[in-house]
């Protein structure tokens, strides 16, 4: 068992700090526009940046912007010229993409019987769709919807794709639990066995089905691209989630099928409430002798 450093007990302290006080207005394009230097240069460091993001959100007409240097589409360090040229660069590249898939899909598909089967799979995992729909909803042109839900995917570790990373977030809930809230966790393991493999969908859908507006689902996911307060925040919400129906679970000595009746009956959630309560999750965390399981994991 080790602890986590002094360093990151303030970063968690400052981090969670924001549910204690009424929240600033998001960052909007007047404020956004003076991190940058005349050459389109960041004047204001990356962190924080991030920390910002974390307490205070973005303005829908930011958005689209800061995304753009959350996702890594484009560098923090680059200037306006240079970023023009690098989207210049993503949209040859994804009309590439593109167009070499329109020449070998007819081969692919007189090759290997199973190939528009595979396809299918690939273009229809549960909740890419919808999440595409999003991005879709946030920029202009095709090629910005393709890097930016790719980057969103490598910047969140896969967390939302089945057989990478929501096999791990579950197991890593069930780790987190046992380790913050003995009692539930022995209940799970006895009434509830099942229950938390059962919740794949939040992580498949990045939980934007637990938002009561797709503003929410942006405010959470931009926090999940700052890595702040830390990594695979995702889990650190879900746990906060699960913890909004303990008492309730506990009381009536649920089952597995009632306790996922209970967890889907989480929506019109709000945001900032969740990051909130996960950040003292965090904040709460790093005070313990924490598993070299979950500090590997976390940080």
């Amino acid at each position: 068992m080790t602890t986590l450093s002094p360093e990151n007990s303030l970063s968690a302290r400052q981090s969670a700090s924001f549910i204690l006080v009424k929240r600033k207005p998001p960052i909007d394009k007047t404020e956004w526009d003076s991190f940058f230097d005349e050459n389109g240069h960041l004047a204001k460091s990356r962190d924080f940046i991030c920390v910002n993001i974390l307490e205070r959100g973005l303005h829908p007409f930011v958005r689209t912007e800061a995304w753009k240097f959350l996702t890594g589409y484009f560098s923090w360090q680059s200037s306006q010229d240079e970023r023009l040229t690098v989207d210049s660069m993503r949209r040859k590249n994804y009309k590439a993409l593109c167009q070499m898939y329109e020449k070998i899909q007819p081969l692919l598909e007189n090759l290997h019987r199973d190939f528009t089967e595979t396809r299918n799979n690939i273009e229809y995992q549960q909740g890419f769709h919808e999440m595409m729909m999003l991005f879709q909803l946030m920029v202009e042109h095709d090629h910005e919807t393709f890097w930016l839900f790719q980057f969103f995917l490598q910047k969140t570790e896969h967390s939302c794709v089945i057989n990478i990373g929501v096999a791990k977030n579950l197991n890593m809930l069930s780790t987190l639990i046992t380790f913050l809230d003995p009692v539930f966790a022995e209940h799970l393991k006895g009434k509830g066995a099942g229950a938390v493999q059962s919740l794949f969908p939040w992580f498949c859908f990045c939980f934007q089905r637990a938002f009561k507006s797709f503003d929410d689902v942006w405010r959470l996911w931009e926090v999940l691209l700052t890595g702040k307060p830390c990594r695979n925040f995702q889990v650190l919400v879900a746990y906060s989630m699960l913890q909004m129906v303990r008492e309730q679970v506990l009381q009536e000595s649920m089952g597995g099928d009632d306790i996922l009746l209970a967890c889907n009956n989480l929506i019109d959630l709000d945001a900032d409430e969740l990051i909130s309560a996960a950040c003292m999750v965090y904040a709460e965390l790093i005070q313990k002798d924490v598993p070299q399981t979950l500090k590997d994991f976390f940080l």
